[in-house]
């Protein structure tokens, strides 16, 4: 038996030794520790010698990672190790993953809104003007982290211009875009056409009253234009445009009705599109303030009346949506609509306040038709056919009336601890999709979005994984169980033989996590506008095995193409990390 563990113990010396390339970490990785008195191990498992104990907040090297066990390097040259779900992975930070690091930032708009979060759900802070010049301190693919000297906060990364830097698609501005979408005529003489958007640019040659140009794409103040076969500059005011080729867009047989949502333009030279979607051609331009009733909402994108009987389409991202206000004497009138009680007990009141007295308690799943809307609250018809009003913020709605949300949602998120898993990881791809998505790629990036929102809110964010590593799903639910997590997020896309399925379904195990994925099933349906496959049971291990608040969200159907396409764009992957948000700021607001 002697001679057996001596055996054993040199093959373990000899093979241990052997490093394993596939289980190095990056170079500079640095890990650090997540309680007091972590102990560190002279392997990785529980069986092996403790080496020594280390601190909270304390950082160190990250050498390699075996199985659900990370090396690090301490002191005195020693190396030990620790269990991956005590600590965090500091280098991999997800805002940073596409960040320079104090780099400096253009801004490219007037007016653009710096808000305390990155995404318009958050609070304006401060507005920068076009030439500014702001530091880039984080970057996730929609949103930068700016400062300057008098204001830090986020701005979107479309209306900043990083100098030397390749940007993609989404980024850029617009004198970017050389498509062509419409016509102007000139209605200046002598005009000067510039070789870029500023009065500092080159002219490199002129235009006279009448001439005809063709238009690539407009702001406020400028105008891009085909001119002598290269892409050139004029000044917005001197050229009227004409209306768009019928190429440009559908013909409206019927004025569209309105969805009865005021969108109001956040930012400065806005294009409107053809269609809804980044590809539709550019065919007009809105500036911030404006304010359009929304006539239609399609995959994050609104559909306007921008001049008389034209029509195209925003992205919704950009828009601040509100109902029409309404004084405590006057309604909204709302058709075929219904709210959905979310929470066993809630009030149904006498009157739309908190201060007027209970009339009725509902329970979850009851059903009211809605007559109006009032302020925040809906006046719902009672089952004996009386009147009373419900506050809008704790409830689904579905059919015509929109979707109250109260603003500040990150005040209820505040100090909570959420746990945000993206599904799959390493050799384990997922799914994949019709067009080749791999699964484990988009968790991952629909997980940076919602971290740093949820990072900006106040909350305490943990993520399984910050990169393409494989982690145990027990190694999942150790993480939720040890920091006694207030709600556990996994986030995986679906996939079936049959391509027609589309849509989002999000699932529970215990009675108890079934709030929780009704709050966040509701906020993200009403934010994605996708197909509504409803809060199901769902036998899965990180449900199973939870004791926490446990979801999993399955966020759209890879093995449907055209879902695939719209899971996949920026603008989805936005909408669906603000829809998680949402849902969590309403799950805790009605859950204190």
């Amino acid at each position: 038996m002697k001679k057996l563990f001596i055996l054993v113990f040199v093959t373990f010396l000899f093979f241990g030794g052997i490093p394993t390339n596939g289980l190095k970490a990056q170079a500079e990785s640095v890990v650090t520790i997540s309680i007091n008195g972590l102990n560190v191990r002279e392997g990785p498992g529980l069986s092996y010698r403790v080496v020594k104990q280390v601190k909270q907040g304390e950082s160190f090297k990250l050498l390699k990672e075996e199985n659900e066990w990370i090396q690090i390097k301490l002191s005195n040259n020693q190396n030990g190790w620790v269990a991956n779900w005590l600590v965090q992975k500091k280098n991999n930070q997800i805002s940073m993953s596409n960040q320079n690091e104090d780099s400096i930032g253009q801004i490219t708009v007037n007016g653009l809104r710096v808000r305390n979060g990155p995404g318009t759900s958050f609070q304006t802070i401060g507005h920068l003007n076009k030439g500014n010049q702001v530091t880039i301190k984080e970057r996730n693919e929609n949103w930068i982290k700016i400062s300057t000297s008098s204001i830090v906060g986020w701005v979107s990364n479309e209306f900043v211009n990083i100098p030397n830097k390749q940007e993609t698609e989404q980024s850029k501005t617009p004198s970017n875009n050389t498509e062509e979408v419409a016509t102007g005529i000139i209605n200046a003489n002598s005009l000067n056409v510039r070789s870029d958007a500023t009065l500092q640019s080159n002219i490199i040659g002129k235009l006279q009253k009448g001439d005809q140009v063709k238009v690539l794409s407009t702001t406020k103040e400028w105008t891009q234009i085909s001119f002598q076969g290269k892409s050139a500059w004029i000044s917005s005011e001197f050229i009227n445009l004409s209306s768009p080729s019928p190429t440009n867009g559908p013909k409206e047989t019927k004025p569209p009705t309105s969805s009865g949502i005021i969108g109001t333009v956040t930012a400065n030279g806005l294009n409107i599109r053809s269609k809804a979607d980044l590809s539709g051609k550019i065919v007009g331009n809105v500036s911030k303030g404006s304010s359009f009733n929304i006539l239609e909402e399609v995959n994050n994108w609104s559909k306007i009346e921008f001049s008389s009987k034209q029509y195209g389409w925003v992205a919704s991202w950009y828009l601040d949506k509100s109902v029409p206000e309404t004084t405590p004497t006057q309604s909204q009138e709302v058709k075929e609509s219904f709210i959905t009680i979310l929470h066993d007990g809630t009030n149904i009141r006498s009157g739309p306040a908190v201060s007027t007295s209970v009339a009725l308690r509902a329970n979850q799943g009851d059903q009211f038709p809605v007559k109006s809307l009032k302020g925040d609250w809906y006046e719902i018809t009672l089952k004996d056919g009386s009147s009373a009003y419900i506050a809008g913020w704790i409830v689904s709605v579905s059919g015509s009336a929109p979707q109250v949300e109260k603003p500040g949602a990150e005040a209820h998120l505040k100090s909570k601890t959420i746990i945000i898993d993206p599904g799959h990881g390493g050799g384990d791809n997922g799914t994949t999709g019709a067009r080749g998505t791999f699964e484990k790629e988009l968790t991952l990036r629909t997980a940076k979005l919602l971290y740093d929102k949820l990072r900006a809110s106040g909350a305490n964010v943990i993520l399984t994984r910050t990169n393409d590593t494989y982690f145990s799903l027990r190694s999942r639910v150790s993480t939720a169980h040890y920091h006694k997590a207030d709600a556990f997020i996994s986030i995986h896309y679906d996939s079936i033989l049959d391509r027609s399925v589309r849509g989002m379904t999000s699932y529970y195990y215990h009675s108890f996590q079934r709030p929780l994925a009704e709050a966040v099933h509701s906020s993200t349906i009403s934010q994605t506008k996708l197909k509504d496959r409803g809060v199901r049971f769902g036998d899965y291990h990180v449900l199973r095995e939870n004791s926490q608040k446990a979801i999993l969200l399955e966020l759209g159907y890879l093995s449907n193409p055209a879902e695939e396409t719209t899971v996949t764009s920026p603008q989805y992957q936005e909408s669906a990390a603000t829809g998680i948000f949402n849902g969590l700021a309403k799950y805790f607001k009605t859950n204190l």
